[in-house]
């Protein structure tokens, strides 16, 4: 089972990545990768800069038991060194399991509309901050695709104001790891608010290492870390814009005392799953 609260398993065809925006200064990937070398695991032999397609994964049985599968979680599939022939192959396997959901993730997406994807495809791309928001325009462009969603993690800024049509499906979450960046709680509920009013599912993972800062974290100011207020400038005890630095576990992913797991309607109704 993955530890990621949006999926049931991962499933790595291909292993290695590279950095491509500012979202990837703390990858997790490149942080386990780098883990399982060490403890010399022969499918992570390489350093994380190789870009392997382990063509053995393509064989790998996945089930029977419909399940969400997160494809590449441990790089992207649309990496400049992955062929489309290559990714084709991963989609041909998405095709012979159709009671799975394949969940795939990119912040590559210029080469998104040029595959045909199976119904049971979910078709990613990663918003970490507003400089990226084209990535959702490329994302629309993959006609076949039919359910496309968007992850804002680690969320780095305010999005602003997004057209959500032809998007069903918004993850957001602060990041995690020994050298986090706070997510400023505005920044989230922007998202949320927008989610609602255009009738998309939204799902918070998780505040990361910082949450909100309450009067009860008083002896710990020296953790906090604040967020001014865009417009005046001003900041005061107990503001949402204050976060405190807790850990993963205790910051929890409670957003205004409600935690949001919503998934795509078509998952509700059992349709993506052809049951």
């Amino acid at each position: 089972m993955s530890k990621i609260e949006w999926t049931n398993i991962t499933w790595n065809p291909i292993t290695g990545c590279n950095k491509k925006s500012e979202g990837c200064r703390n990858c997790y990937a490149e942080t386990m990768h780098n883990r399982l070398r060490a403890m010399g695991q022969k499918k992570y032999r390489f350093p994380f800069e190789n870009v392997i397609f382990n063509y053995n994964e393509l064989g790998r049985f996945l089930g029977d038991k419909p399940k969400m599968i997160f494809v590449n979680s441990m790089s992207d599939t649309f990496n400049e060194k992955i062929t489309d022939e290559q990714i084709d192959k991963i989609l041909d396997v998405c095709r012979n399991y159709p009671q799975h959901i394949f969940q795939i993730l990119t912040k590559r997406p210029e080469r998104l509309m040029r595959f045909c994807y199976p119904p049971n495809v979910w078709l990613g791309v990663t918003v970490e901050s507003a400089e990226h928001l084209d990535r959702i325009k490329w994302l629309k462009l993959a006609d076949t695709a039919t359910v496309k969603f968007l992850s804002c993690e680690p969320l780095l800024s305010d999005l602003g104001m997004l057209n959500l049509s032809g998007i069903n499906w918004v993850i957001c979450g602060g990041e995690s790891g020994h050298n986090a960046r706070p997510v400023n709680p505005q920044w989230v509920r922007n998202i949320k608010n927008q989610c609602k009013k255009q009738d998309v599912p939204f799902f918070f993972k998780q505040w990361g290492e910082y949450r909100p800062y309450t009067p009860e974290d008083i002896k710990n100011i020296n953790k906090v870390v604040v967020f001014k207020d865009t417009n005046t400038g001003i900041t005061f005890p107990g503001a949402p814009e204050m976060m405190i630095r807790v850990g993963k576990s205790l910051a929890g992913a409670k957003l205004d005392g409600k935690e949001y797991k919503e998934f795509p309607k078509c998952f509700k109704e059992g349709a993506c799953l052809n049951i």
